[in-house]
């Protein structure tokens, strides 16, 4: 493959562009004020019943969301590293990439079917199957984004992976940002509702085909020999014990883990958040903020990338950390009503992308001379989901417990862990 292609790098970026509908439609804004809608009673904009039955057992609706999101970020986290080291020894990644685009992309249409039994208050909402194409679509985005960011290191020089990894954020947050428009100026007038689920699966699908247009499958050097089931496993223990040497590259691992836990927490809980704690938030103020979050992620992930050129990856990720720690004290302590919740939203878009970016390419400078790239970034991602499914997992929990405002104490506690393991990281170089 040749590097620093100018047709190659658009096809990488352009399936940003592709998935990003799936976090914001589906994990942060239309989707869930959809299954709020459908599983709670309000009264003049507050909720006072949110109880939902699911297998015959009982949660509040929110804290089930968190559970299941949580279970299928397990999946993902037990697929990824044999999957990537069969991937990395037969050379294809596009292919592997390519399923989970479909399982994702259909999944995500399949919610159109959403459809609980809501009766009357103090009677459970009956969750069914309707709710597991959910759990589908987040193991297709999550598992497709392994195989994506593994291309980073092939197709550019180390140089360029800042920018390359910015830019590539900065289209997924406005691709993202435009399907939801659309959305919103057709429904519910030419479509139903739910018929948006639909569309995040045309478009996923159907702009990641640039992608496979144009991005290459990695051709190994190697003559393929064993089962492939095998010599996956084989692959995923070298590279398993080449990171135990590399002292640098598990301390980000272990930082990444704790900050990315607490941010990818925020993205799918936040709405939740907002329907239950701001008072008198309306639907559009809540659409309002996430597509200012999605615009301003656009300006973040290239502020951070120019601030990464001039101080360091690992200095720039301390300040965004910081700046996240500070963040969940303001709305914890005093987002009440919507005013303070726009607010929050333009800080969170800052640093959303800034944080995002930075991250995904500071692994990338970090990894030594390899054609096992997928293998190497499926760690990153186990990190990255076993820490979603602890986040997610400990927001619902704490709610079950007390109430979803002290769930932000988490987020803290996380973002504060990782900013302490990130000092321990040092100057960024490939060991």
């Amino acid at each position: 493959m040749q590097k620093n292609d100018p047709k190659i790098i658009r096809a990488w970026t352009f399936y940003d562009w592709a998935n990003s509908v799936y976090p914001l439609v589906i994990s942060s804004a239309v989707f869930p004020i959809f299954y709020e809608s459908k599983t709670s009673f309000k009264e003049n904009g507050v909720t006072i019943y949110d109880q939902i039955s699911f297998l015959g057992l009982h949660f509040k609706n929110t804290e089930f969301y968190a559970y299941l999101v949580s279970l299928s970020y397990i999946v993902v986290a037990l697929l990824a590293p044999v999957l990537s080291g069969i991937a990395d020894y037969s050379g294809s990644k596009k292919k592997f990439l390519q399923v989970f685009c479909l399982i994702g992309g259909i999944s995500s249409s399949l919610l159109y079917f959403f459809q609980p039994l809501k009766t009357s208050v103090g009677i459970p909402v009956q969750l069914g199957i309707t709710i597991l194409p959910l759990f589908f679509a987040s193991i297709g985005y999550w598992g497709s984004i392994v195989y994506y960011n593994a291309y980073l290191p092939e197709i550019a020089d180390p140089e360029h992976h800042d920018r390359i990894s910015a830019r590539g954020f900065a289209m997924g947050y406005f691709g993202g940002a435009l399907l939801l428009i659309l959305i919103l100026v057709l429904t519910p007038r030419v479509l139903s509702y739910n018929a948006g689920f639909i569309l995040v699966g045309i478009w996923w699908i159907g702009f990641a085909q640039l992608t496979f247009r144009r991005l290459p499958n990695t051709q190994r050097k190697h003559k393929k020999e064993g089962h492939i089931w095998k010599m996956g496993f084989l692959e995923f223990g070298k590279v398993l014990q080449d990171i135990r040497k590399r002292t640098a590259l598990k301390r980000y691992l272990a930082s990444y883990f704790m900050f990315n836990m607490a941010v990818q927490t925020v993205m799918i809980m936040a709405t939740a958040f907002a329907n239950k704690e701001v008072h008198g938030i309306k639907t559009e103020d809540l659409i309002i903020s996430i597509l200012l979050i999605q615009f301003l992620g656009i300006a973040g992930s290239f502020l951070f990338s120019r601030l990464s050129e001039k101080i360091g990856n690992i200095i720039t990720l301390g300040i965004a950390i910081f700046i996240w720690i500070l963040l969940c004290i303001g709305v914890y302590a005093w987002v009440y009503f919507p005013w303070q919740f726009y607010i929050a939203a333009a800080f969170v878009g800052l640093v959303m992308g800034g944080i995002q970016s930075t991250a995904r390419s500071t692994y990338s400078k970090m990894l030594p001379e390899t054609e096992d790239h997928a293998s190497y970034f499926s760690f990153f991602d186990v990190s990255e989901k076993i820490g979603l499914a602890i986040g997610t997992f400990s927001f619902g929990f704490i709610e079950g417990m007390f109430n979803i405002r002290s769930s932000v104490l988490a987020l803290i506690f996380f973002f504060t862990l990782g900013f302490l393991l990130l000092l321990r990281v040092g100057a960024l170089k490939k060991e």
